[in-house]
């Protein structure tokens, strides 16, 4: 058993970024917990840039400015003091990246260059190109490998939490390399797992590794998830594959086009155009293909991208990795041709309840969660584009001087004999498990339920159905085989729990869906079009007691603009 004074599941931007804040006192020893190589987060798939005022391209943006727009953005539903705690300080983190070497596109003057995104007043999106995410997972993985008293484990995938109800003791950890159940005891655990859009199986810009373990563990543990209806679909996703096209294709004057030729977003936002909100622009893609102006029929319909007019040189300079991914998945260049798009299950708005979003703690001492996992809330309804990257990265560093301070003023939990059996025994059990169901199966029936019920579009008996049915897989997935009998390297075996995880969050969201009986940001309910400001201007708070969930509502701090019509 080893022991360190925290220790941070996940090692994407907003692992590695509390890692090396914790570590930036030598005597704190840290470890760093990933299921895969950290290189290959899911931070690295972000394409367009990350959002800071730093009013390069537009001396009139500011901290504040860039603030009202995240609040609008998420249709009133974040707490304002998180918000402008996040914009305040964007500005001195995109320094710091800078000064650590982040190679960011730059204006003819050598400054940061910044671009237009979704939902904001002015350019302030910061970015390398359209590989942002990949530069800065990579930077950020180098200032930790630099610090001595940072230990990685690499290909570990967590398990479970020891706890005694009110304090975190350690973690349960399985070593997928070898097969063996490994214990860390630690007086602080930071859980920064990602997101869980991989619920939607069949159609989701994340990778296939993106399954909740952070917020699914939590939640089986007690703890409260926040606002987990909330989903964000990004506008474009490649037609055939649901492969992100990032935002920065519209930041840079792509145009959406339907089969009559028209840029349709004229009918939904006037004056913003492509560049209106994401819940907005999707939400108008499946309009246009459900009154027949799309391209193709029912699964297989798509609108067009159209980037043609940026010229040769502009795509290869700002969107090579969009040009080379529409050429990979669709067998289209962008340059000579428009690119088959729709929207694609991208993002959740909800996650672990934080309770204080200036140290990222939960309502369990010792245990922070930041990231996607968590729900600070800064995006509310709905997520501005180039708001998760700054998120993680503000979040990460507050998270990070936090856990180091509060680990310098307890001593560790003992764990008892039966805590350090637990992880042994649940994998024992699931290797003995004789059941006839299918792991694909199960899987690809929960991405099918929650593209058809709990997708852009909602309504009343589809999330009941959802619900139900979910509830139903949750029992199935009971008598799912491990197949594989073998220790090392196990994937089958990593595949059965990951399912387990996404089944319960995926349950999560279509209850917590099914509950707000009004549309706002992401969550548009057909039978409820309003925003319903008197009954639902609240978060969902969603906790798991055995097989009951239990839902309660808790204000939103609202501390400098007034819920207003959402408009552009």
């Amino acid at each position: 058993m080893r022991h360190y004074d925290v220790v941070v599941v996940g090692a994407g931007g907003a692992g590695l970024r509390t890692a090396i804040e914790c570590a930036r006192d030598p005597s704190v020893r840290v470890a760093v917990v990933s299921k895969v190589y950290p290189t290959r987060s899911h931070t690295g798939a972000a394409q367009g840039g990350l959002n800071a005022a730093l009013c390069n391209e537009s001396p009139q943006d500011s901290p504040e400015v860039h603030a009202f727009d995240t609040i609008k953005g998420s249709d009133f539903l974040a707490d304002q003091d998180a918000v402008y705690f996040m914009c305040k300080h964007a500005p001195d983190v995109v320094h710091e990246l800078d000064r650590w070497g982040v190679p960011f596109s730059r204006m003819e003057d050598g400054r940061i260059a910044q671009r237009p995104f979704g939902g904001a007043s002015f350019p302030r999106t910061v970015y390398s190109a359209d590989r942002t995410g990949h530069v800065l997972l990579h930077t950020l993985f180098e200032q930790a490998l630099s610090k001595e008293n940072i230990d990685f484990f690499n290909e570990f995938f967590l398990l479970d939490l020891l706890h005694n109800g009110q304090r975190v003791k350690g973690v349960v950890l399985y070593d997928i390399k070898n097969g063996e159940v490994v214990n860390l005891t630690t007086k602080a655990v930071v859980l920064a797992t990602g997101g869980f859009a991989r619920i939607y199986w069949q159609r989701s810009t994340n990778a296939v590794g993106n399954t909740g373990d952070g917020a699914a563990v939590a939640m089986l543990n007690g703890l409260p998830l926040k606002d987990m209806e909330f989903i964000q679909f990004h506008p474009t996703g490649l037609a055939k594959t649901g492969i992100l096209l990032s935002e920065a294709c519209r930041g840079e004057g792509g145009y959406l086009i339907n089969k009559l030729g028209e840029r349709f977003m004229q009918r939904y936002a006037p004056e913003k155009m492509e560049l209106a909100p994401r819940d907005m622009v999707s939400r108008a893609i499946e309009h246009e293909i459900r009154e027949g102006r799309g391209f193709g029929e029912g699964t297989s319909a798509y609108v067009l991208l159209d980037l043609r007019h940026l010229g040769e040189e502009k795509i290869k300079e700002r969107l090579p990795q969009v040009r080379q991914l529409a050429i990979d998945f669709e067998g289209v260049d962008p340059v000579y041709d428009p690119v088959p798009i729709r929207p694609s299950a991208h993002y959740c708005m909800g996650g672990i309840h934080i309770e204080n979003h200036m140290t990222s703690s939960t309502p369990m001492e010792g245990l922070y969660a930041v990231g996607e996992c968590a729900c600070v809330s800064v995006h509310g309804a709905n997520r501005l584009g180039g708001n998760s990257l700054i998120e993680l990265l503000v979040f990460g560093k507050f998270c990070g001087i936090s856990a180091r301070e509060y680990v310098k003023q307890v001593d560790y939990l003992e764990l008892t004999p039966a805590e350090e059996r637990k992880g042994i025994e649940f994998i024992e059990n699931l290797m003995k498990r004789e059941g006839k169901e299918k792991l694909a199966d199960i899987r690809r029936r929960m991405g099918e339920i929650t593209w058809e019920k709990v997708g852009i579009f909602r309504d009343e008996d589809s999330l009941k159905s959802a619900y139900e049915e979910l509830s139903e897989l949750i029992q199935r997935w009971e008598d799912v085989p491990v197949v594989d009998k073998s220790k090392v390297f196990n994937t089958n075996l990593v595949e059965v729990i990951e399912l387990r995880n996404m089944l319960h969050l995926a349950r999560a969201v279509a209850y917590c869906a099914m509950h707000r009986k009004e549309s706002r940001g992401g969550h548009y309910r057909e039978d409820y079009p309003e925003r319903d400001d008197e009954n639902f201007l609240k978060h969902s708070i969603l906790v798991q007691e055995g097989e009951r969930l239990k839902l309660e509502y808790i204000d939103v701090r609202i501390t400098h603009h007034q819920p207003a019509e959402r408009k552009y």
